[in-house]
């Protein structure tokens, strides 16, 4: 990590007890990833389980004429056509993932990597149906100059065990762009210190987008949720893209939306004091459901081992 850009939270400047501290910062850059044990609280956990099983029901009957229907994404195995994952989940009708964005479990762990000026990119919900065993091959979700941190929040809401397809890290791997053909076809699944992740339903994965990461196949899969919030330095995109300042300001005004929402529906707990920069700080459209989804027509591109792959995200 180059220090020009980088952005930490000190321990002694720790604002409250979901920011990182200097160890948590230093294992999250040197090794590309970090767990957060049991930071969901449980009272959102489960509107978040809640919201999840709503979305994977609406996306299993929504027709053609659904507005939202290309945010419900499919593939096909061998046994037929499954969905897996859920794009843009702020505008399709649960207040659940608002109030996670809004969260200090989130906010202060965003703040604590992409510095104050932090941006919310994407949102989503990656997911395996009960007996979708398929594995996701080593990839990199996205290659960088690597002069700002660029990280994943991976909320779990399922138990994801070692024999069940739990996801695999190369730790440091996230350094440069990796040959992901070359992982594949001399270690398969095996590389020299790779790392099994296995996570409980309240746990986060902070990943690194560089990190090399993928999971095998497996038979007889249970369910396995997950919601992901990608997060970058407005800094970092108005000087590597692919966006501009105005999409930036856009993407920005999800988080007074969430902020209120999270104060709504948890009057009584910790709140996130956000210290966004006056350059930044976004104009209200007064429109909130403008707000909720903010498409990408663009994305920062990954390295997988198929030529096919080459253009996507996570």
């Amino acid at each position: 990590m180059q220090s020009a850009h980088t952005f930490s939270i000190r321990s002694e400047s720790r604002r409250s007890r979901y920011h990182l501290t200097d160890e948590q910062i230093r294992f999250f850059d040197e090794n590309g990833y970090l767990v957060l044990r049991k930071w969901i609280p449980d009272d959102l956990l489960a509107r978040l389980q809640e919201a999840a099983a709503a979305w994977i029901e609406t996306g299993l009957h929504a027709g053609e004429d659904d507005p939202n229907a290309s945010d419900y994404v499919f593939a096909q195995r061998p046994d037929g056509r499954v969905m897996f994952r859920v794009n843009y989940v702020h505008n399709k009708g649960q207040s659940a993932s608002l109030e996670l964005l809004g969260s200090p479990c989130v906010l202060a762990v965003a703040e604590s990597l992409g510095g104050p000026n932090f941006v919310p990119t994407y949102e989503s919900l990656v997911f395996k149906q009960k007996g979708d065993g398929a594995a996701i091959h080593w990839h990199q979700d996205a290659v960088h100059p690597r002069k700002y941190r660029i990280f994943n929040y991976d909320v779990y809401l399922d138990h994801s065990r070692a024999d069940g397809g739990a996801l695999r890290v190369l730790p440091k791997s996230q350094l440069q762009r990796q040959d992901i053909c070359a992982v594949k076809d001399q270690w398969e699944w095996n590389p020299p210190g790779v790392v099994t992740v296995e996570m409980e339903p309240g746990d986060v994965l902070l990943h690194d987008v560089m990190i090399v990461h993928g999971s095998q196949k497996v038979e007889g899969k249970d369910l396995r949720r997950t919601i992901y919030y990608e997060f970058r330095a407005a800094e970092e995109i108005l000087e590597e893209g692919p966006w501009d300042r105005e999409w930036i300001d856009r993407r920005l005004r999800l988080l007074p939306v969430a902020l209120k929402r999270h104060q709504q529906m948890y009057p009584n707990a910790e709140q996130f004091d956000w210290r966004i920069s006056d350059e930044f700080r976004p104009d209200n459209s007064g429109d909130e459901e403008q707000e909720l989804k903010i498409a990408h027509i663009v994305h920062t591109q990954g390295t997988f081992c198929s030529a096919g792959d080459a253009g996507r995200k996570q």
